[in-house]
């Protein structure tokens, strides 16, 4: 509790040192209309790289109707959880879509994304089982990986050498194994080696997990994941997770697997049993435009090539994008928390929307600006965007240096 309270203070703390520094808060700004690659806040039209509607779905016309159409005829909520309320078509439709698209059995779907993560590895996994995850795998893994009791180790990130190490050495030590990582990595934007994780964990008798938050829809030429990008077996991988709230452009994550698995998940799984059911307003929206995403492949070729635009365009201006691989999440690091954070807010009064992301969300010393590129941003958008970072950063460590100059105690240099 205390280190809670501490935490609170100490991030209290931060935003006192930017007030004084002349920092606006870049948090919770309230959005007009739908984010998609422009928005509005506070009457003003901005570029905006801060959506998940990487394909440029959301607000479809088809998926309104199809939306209003079910709320006419089972309104906006399910009820109560869908074990002992029942189900709805829209629940029913949706899991049977995701299976196939995955080639896969079955899928279970649930109300939060985050949750689907914590909830499943918190059930799987028991403590004499052993999780080996990736050391930028997101919050809701990890949490999840705590929650469960398990033994937890964490690999080098994208290092699969290093997680070859750990499961030499310890595998051997416990009843299962589970090998979590993602599809598309949300911060750094880079791609695992999945073929061979796949064979360390048929050799070392492990389940694998891939989170597929950000590659669902981007990723192989129809936009099917990592699996179509490496033409992996749909079987090879035993839990096919995802988020419903970015290239499905609704709320909620899913698993995608075996009959047994899906089976386990909804007659156990806590997020799922003690949980209401997904409104079917949103069953029906993600289903819609995963029937989109299927139907008009073209919208996964355009976020493709302005996403290598994107990265092409920043490298050749000289910025730092790390490990990304130009699909959809490329981050612009900076490196300083305080200058990045003034850097967004220097983008803000050019009309450019983008958020800065630092400690704990990234190592110290790697804070960023994390861009999200949807299918509807152009060129012009790019090289607006990015013309201005150069020509801003300047700018922003000056502020932070002054600062630093005049409050030599002053804690400006995360």
């Amino acid at each position: 509790m205390f280190n809670l309270m501490r935490s609170k203070l100490s991030f209290g703390r931060m935003v006192e040192i930017a007030t004084e520094m002349g920092m606006a808060n870049p948090l919770f700004r309230c959005h007009e209309q739908a984010a998609k690659a422009t928005t509005k806040i506070d009457g003003r039209e901005y570029i905006n790289f801060s959506t998940y509607d990487y394909l440029d779905i959301n607000t479809h016309p088809e998926i309104t109707e199809a939306v209003t159409e079910t709320a006419m005829q089972f309104g906006t909520s399910a009820g109560a959880s869908r074990l002992v309320g029942g189900e709805r078509p829209q629940h029913r439709e949706l899991e049977r879509a995701i299976a196939d698209f995955y080639d896969v059995d079955d899928a279970i779907v649930y109300v939060s994304g985050h949750a689907t993560n914590v909830s499943t590895l918190g059930f799987l996994c028991g403590k004499k089982d052993v999780i080996f995850h990736d050391g930028l795998a997101h919050n809701s893994l990890v949490q999840g990986a705590r929650l469960s009791g398990a033994q937890r180790f964490s690999y080098a990130h994208n290092d699969c050498d290093a997680l070859e190490r750990v499961l030499e050495e310890k595998r051997g030590d416990y009843r299962h194994a589970f090998i979590v990582t993602e599809g598309l990595f949300s911060m750094d934007g880079n791609i695992p080696d999945l073929p061979r994780i796949i064979a360390l964990k048929k050799r070392y008798d492990c389940l694998l997990l891939v989170d597929e938050a950000h590659s669902l829809g981007i990723l192989g030429p129809t936009g099917r994941g990592v699996r179509e990008y490496f033409g992996i077996a749909p079987n090879d991988v035993d839990m096919w997770m995802s988020t419903l709230s970015k290239t499905l452009c609704g709320c909620g994550g899913f698993i995608a697997g075996s009959h047994e698995l899906v089976d386990y998940l909804k007659y156990g799984s806590p997020g799922f049993v003690y949980s209401v059911g997904m409104p079917p307003v949103i069953a029906s929206a993600c289903l819609t435009a995963l029937n989109i995403l299927k139907r008009e492949p073209e919208r996964v070729h355009k976020l493709q090539a302005i996403s290598q635009f994107f990265l092409r365009y920043a490298q050749e201006k000289g910025l730092d994008t790390g490990a990304a691989q130009g699909y959809a999440v490329v981050p612009i690091i900076i490196g300083n928390s305080w200058v990045t954070g003034f850097l967004s807010q220097a983008l803000m009064g050019r009309g450019i929307y983008v958020m800065p992301i630092s400690f704990p969300a990234v190592k110290e010393g790697t804070a960023r600006l994390r861009f999200f590129i949807s299918a509807a941003h152009t060129e012009e958008h790019v090289r607006k965007a990015l013309d201005a970072v150069v020509e801003e950063i300047p700018n922003a460590a000056q502020i932070v240096k002054e600062y630093q100059d005049a409050h030599p105690n002053a804690q400006a240099t995360a």
